[in-house]
């Protein structure tokens, strides 16, 4: 069965259109002509802001062309990934899907339901000619995953709207009313180098087979980060060895846990028997550890030989303590939201070769003063180490409204159609709804969606069953609204 088969087809349609597009965050050019023309072909009042967000704008159906106007909006761009050994080109191949039972999935790279779905359902309500619906402004926002720049610098005097439906919730129970704020932090550090030791063996050291995930939602489940558990074995080597480090790379992108890592480094010839003793020491220890989370993780050691001159010992030191102490994980859990993370911070790439020792992190938090707290943390650690410290990209969190009329709508509507009560929820990531309130005072907000597991890993997939309960339901809320 193909994607476009699946139920409701005319979602699933707009979805493999859209999928067969290449959309890069920063990259938008071709996706956002693509919008661009499905608007014009319907008919349909199109906009592109001066920043290159899309709005388009349908009446109301018969009946409901007075009711409250409202804003449908998702973000056109997406997460990135690929496995190490698939050749894909984002920048020029459509998404290759793939359906597995109850779910679809991407073969061997990002899928894109993150938030290509919420994109195809507004697409399928802007196509329709017998759905009913209030007046819609359909907002299309650009680079949502790398710095949320759509979103940042939006014109709120294109909009009407008195309600916000954002579609980017990726779970379907949950009724989302607030986000966590993030901020980078990018750092920089020119390194000395030495010539290799005598006798040098060059060794070339893969981790492969991470979880992975997003950096917000997935953060709480204690997966391994590939650029700590890299230097977590270089550190264990360099106490017993004389270690040379030529390259370090590990990660991909800044809001993705990183699932892969690579280092290259010498030993002298003489010492491989006891590397071999303590990679193999420490691989079980790993296995140990995370035996539950991360059971198919890999480890590959090969001899290699490249032309680079190593990191000097001194900086070598001063790297791996600095990589060792800059705080990865959970900073702190909400003492008001039962089981929301309120701050975390993810290392999410560390290159080391030429010179450079460059990383990447993103620091997320729904309270203001600790995304605060947890960059300066973090910055701390780089900075004690010499590096130059960048922090910028910085957005608001959105703070909860439990008494919103669209959630009190919703939720009495979940509850009669579903038969139970949806989970009322802030979440971890970082939804765009937070800085569009800021241009758009006022308006109502509310985030939901089907199941997506995986988003930013070559492992997303997107269930079946579930957009068809997110279909049903997100139709039944543009009906209700009068």
């Amino acid at each position: 069965m193909t994607v476009q088969q699946l139920e409701p087809q005319v979602l699933w349609q707009h979805f493999a259109d859209l999928n067969a597009v290449p959309r890069p965050s920063k990259k938008e050019e071709r996706v956002r002509q693509f919008m661009v023309d499905f608007g014009q072909q319907l008919g349909l009042e199109t906009i592109v802001d001066k920043i290159g967000n899309v709005i388009i704008k349908k009446p109301g159906s018969a009946g409901k062309e007075n009711a409250t106007t409202v804003i449908l909006q998702s973000h056109l761009d997406m997460v990135h990934q690929k496995n190490a050994d698939k050749i894909f080109d984002f920048d020029e191949q459509g998404i290759e899907m793939l359906v597995d039972g109850d779910w679809v999935q991407a073969n061997g790279t990002t899928l894109g339901a993150d938030n290509g779905i919420g994109v195809a359902a507004i697409m399928a309500v802007l196509s329709s000619k017998t759905l009913a619906h209030p007046p819609i402004e359909a907002f299309f926002t650009i680079d949502e995953e790398t710095g949320m720049t759509g979103a940042k610098e939006m014109d709120g005097s294109l909009f009407q709207g008195k309600i916000l439906l954002n579609l980017d919730t990726e779970d379907d129970d949950e009724l989302s009313i607030g986000c966590a704020g993030g901020i980078d932090t990018n750092t920089y550090y020119q390194y000395s180098t030495e010539a290799l030791q005598e006798n040098p063996l060059q060794l070339t050291i893969q981790l492969r087979g991470l979880l992975g995930g997003h950096s917000g939602m997935d953060i709480d489940k204690g997966r391994g980060n590939a650029n700590k558990w890299m230097t977590r074995l270089l550190f264990n080597l360099s106490k017993s060895m004389d270690v040379q480090l030529l390259r370090f790379d590990g990660g991909s992108l800044r809001n993705a846990i990183p699932r892969e890592a690579e280092a290259t480094i010498v030993i002298s010839a003489d010492n491989k028997s006891v590397f071999d003793q303590i990679c193999q020491t420490y691989f079980e220890e790993l296995k140990d550890e995370y035996a539950t989370i991360e059971p198919h993780h890999n480890w590959t050691i090969q001899e290699t030989n490249i032309d680079a001159q190593a990191v000097s010992k001194a900086d070598f030191t001063n790297i791996l303590a600095c990589l060792n102490a800059v705080h990865n994980g959970v900073f702190r859990m909400s003492p008001d939201i039962e089981g929301l993370v309120e701050a975390s911070s993810s290392l999410a790439r560390v290159q080391i070769q030429n010179g450079s020792f460059t990383t990447q992190s993103l620091q997320r938090s729904s309270v203001e003063s600790t995304k605060a707290e947890v960059s300066m943390v973090v910055g701390s650690a780089f900075e004690l180490a010499g590096c130059k410290v960048e922090q910028s990209g910085d957005y608001p969190g959105w703070k909860p409204n439990p008494n919103s009329d669209i959630l009190r709508i919703m939720t009495a509507m979940y509850r009669e159609k579903f038969h139970d009560e949806p989970k009322v929820k802030a979440c971890h990531a970082g939804l765009e709804c937070g800085i569009l309130g800021k241009h758009l005072p006022g308006v109502d907000m509310i985030s939901f969606g089907p199941n997506i597991r995986a988003a930013h890993s070559p492992d997303e997939k997107v269930q079946v069953s579930s957009v068809q309960k997110f279909w049903e339901f997100y139709l039944d809320v543009l009906s209700a609204i009068n």
